[in-house]
């Protein structure tokens, strides 16, 4: 009887540690990457995994990619809001740096040597997205404004309203006879659309609010453009009001080198539990004395593409300065202050692109909604939200925050100089993965390279050079660290690198780091399981003896640079500037092939073995900003 009982127990055990796939949600694809979600039951012992492989449609080779990362369990909570969240038990990822418009055969087997329960292999073919482009064989409408003088092309009109919706001002604003149509194109002529805003019978048909509101339905194939004529500047003037364009309920709209001003909020998106807009497009565009750049806080917008724009604030250009509460002087010597300019992009929802933005003197540069725990409907979630190539030049606060998001942000190639607070943060994450990986960071004076509260779970960070500190000390579950240099600044009483690791899976491995001079507590430790067991080492061989983590780490000096000073930390409110900065590594230095290979983003090391940071060596440096503008010169 004893020996069937344990044989029983046996069993339930085994099934307990057996893993049985469940739904495999392909999510929305991108440009260059593509997510994927494979939820789970069992694998109480978490030993499962899930390889992925791809190929062109019509190649006969397979590539290997990143595996899905397994996750599961974690608690992400926030006591200050009450909010709790247990994430699902899955697998979650991404197969990244792809070709646009390219069909991809993707392969994913599930393994667990206590047995897989179901079918383990989930085949499916997926094709990138591309660039949104205006139909070619639509209508082209002319718009000039109110005081423009000399021949028009036809057919002409007054303002964007009577272009777009047909005539009427006053009474007869609302009045919508002669609607644009899927595959129009709205050609904005040169000139001042600024509204009289308080005039009854404004000329350009924008009373009282001044706002126009843009709730037509393009296409795909027929999207509705609105785009600058090139004969000039094409200037949308706010006037000082709440909102410039509202695009909440908008399908498949281009937005295409105009210049926004003078507004609180220049493109309005989504109103969370409201409604959303599906495909929009803003590229080449120019912001300046604004609020906010494009908001939306709908789960129901989708598959945005912001590019290659020019985002300017109001907060102080001389001077970096943080924030806090009123009367507060951790923010440095200057006083706290109230916000000028929030954001430049802020967005929720799934498929977003936002690639190739220059953005300054806002508190934070883009960011994902802090929407709190995650809708049940993967279609109404952040996923499958990519941020690269994006040029950020002073925040009050952070560079780039995925806080709000699922699963599958990808984060990368970015450069920030100068954030008051933080540089790159996940406050909170709700499974993930989110990707940092080959960014840039430079002078982060009050707190560390990423901001890892709220108990967020899942975050990958390969591939970043970090002139600065990690210094998060709350809690944080299944994160994973490989190949970045961590170039301490030698800011007195702080070490080089913080780990906070909530539960046993975390792992931390081949990254170069510079002790700061003459600071004891180098590397501070948080062993997994042991709420406020903290361990502090001064070398990095004590830490590795002591943890086993960071075996193949290293420890470096700025001589792994060609040429880099680090900012100086008695200076906390210096501005520096991205052109002057050079993160170039030196060859032969300690961070050349001191990497691990991690498949799709290093295959095309050169060398022995993958460097460490966000440069290889020999390779060219990505583009940051915009591709058809020289940005450096508006923020000198």
């Amino acid at each position: 009887m004893r020996y069937a009982l344990l044989l029983f127990a046996l069993g339930c055990l085994h099934a307990q540690n057996a893993v049985k796939p469940g739904r495999f949600h392909v999510e929305h694809p991108t440009l260059l990457n593509l997510g994927f979600e494979w939820l789970i039951e069992g694998d109480a012992n978490r030993n499962a995994s899930v390889e992925v492989r791809f190929r062109k449609t019509g190649d006969s080779s397979w590539r290997p990619a990143l595996p899905l990362l397994r996750i599961g369990g974690e608690r992400v909570y926030r006591d200050r809001e009450s909010m709790t969240y247990t994430v699902p038990h899955g697998f979650a990822g991404s197969i990244l740096n792809l070709q646009p418009g390219t069909a991809y055969e993707c392969e994913f087997t599930m393994k667990d040597s206590d047995g897989v329960d179901g079918p383990a292999v989930q085949r499916v073919t997926v094709t990138t997205r591309t660039e949104p482009k205006p139909f070619a064989g639509g209508r082209v409408l002319h718009v000039y404004p109110a005081d423009h003088v000399g021949p028009k092309q036809e057919p002409s009109y007054i303002g964007l309203k009577a272009a777009y919706y047909g005539e009427g001002r006053g009474d007869w604003t609302a009045v919508r006879q002669t609607k644009a149509q899927p595959g129009d194109t709205l050609l904005i002529h040169a000139g001042l659309y600024r509204p009289e805003r308080y005039n009854y019978v404004d000329p350009l048909s924008a009373p009282f609010t001044g706002t126009w509101s843009l709730s037509l339905k393009g296409t795909a194939e027929k999207p509705i453009t609105i785009k600058g004529a090139g004969d000039g500047e094409a200037i949308f003037d706010g006037g000082g009001n709440a909102r410039l364009f509202d695009m909440m309920a908008s399908h498949h709209h281009i937005v295409d080198g105009l210049t926004f001003r003078n507004t609180e909020i220049a493109i309005f998106a989504g109103e969370k539990e409201v409604l959303g807009a599906v495909g929009l497009t803003v590229k080449n565009c120019r912001f300046e004395d604004i609020g906010a750049g494009v908001w939306t806080e709908s789960a129901e917008s989708r598959d945005f593409y912001i590019a290659d724009n020019l985002f300017l604030g109001r907060e102080d250009r001389m001077r970096l300065i943080g924030w806090n509460q009123a009367g507060m002087r951790t923010a440095g010597i200057y006083p706290s202050h109230l916000l000028k300019s929030f954001f430049a992009v802020k967005v929720y929802g799934p498929g977003h692109v936002i690639a190739h933005n220059a953005i300054a003197y806002f508190h934070d540069g883009i960011c994902l909604s802090t929407y709190g725990p995650p809708d049940s409907d993967p279609e109404r979630r952040s996923s499958a939200v990519d941020i690269y190539n994006n040029d950020i030049h002073l925040s009050n606060d952070d560079f780039i925050e995925s806080d709000g998001a699922s699963h599958n942000i990808r984060i990368f190639q970015n450069r920030g100089v100068n954030a008051a607070h933080n540089g790159y943060s996940a406050q909170p994450l709700f499974g993930g993965p989110v990707y940092f990986y080959r960014n840039l960071l430079y002078h982060v004076p009050a707190g560390g390279a990423f901001k890892l509260s709220a108990a967020p779970a899942g975050i990958l960070i390969y591939h970043n050079t970090l002139i600065g500190e990690q210094t998060a000390r709350e809690g944080y579950s299944n994160t994973h660290w490989r190949n970045n240099l961590f170039i301490g600044r030698d800011t007195p009483d702080r070490g080089v690198m913080t780990w906070a690791n909530a539960t046993p899976q975390f792992s931390s491995d081949y990254n170069g780091f510079r002790p700061n001079k003459n600071v004891s507590k180098q590397y501070n430790w948080l062993a997994p399981s042991q709420a406020g067991d903290w361990k502090t080492f001064a070398t990095l061989a004590e830490f590795q003896r002591a943890t086993g983590q960071e075996a193949h780490g290293v420890e470096l000096d700025l001589d792994v640079f060609e040429k880099m000073t680090p900012s100086d930390p008695a200076q906390r409110h210096h501005v520096y500037h991205s052109p002057d900065l050079n993160f170039r590594l030196r060859a032969g230095s300690k961070a050349v092939d001191a990497g691990t290979l991690l498949p799709t983003l290093n295959d095309e090391f050169s060398g022995r073995a993958p460097d460490l940071g966000a440069l290889e060596l020999g390779k060219p440096a990505p583009h940051y900003g915009p591709r058809w503008l020289n940005w450096a010169p508006f923020y000198r």
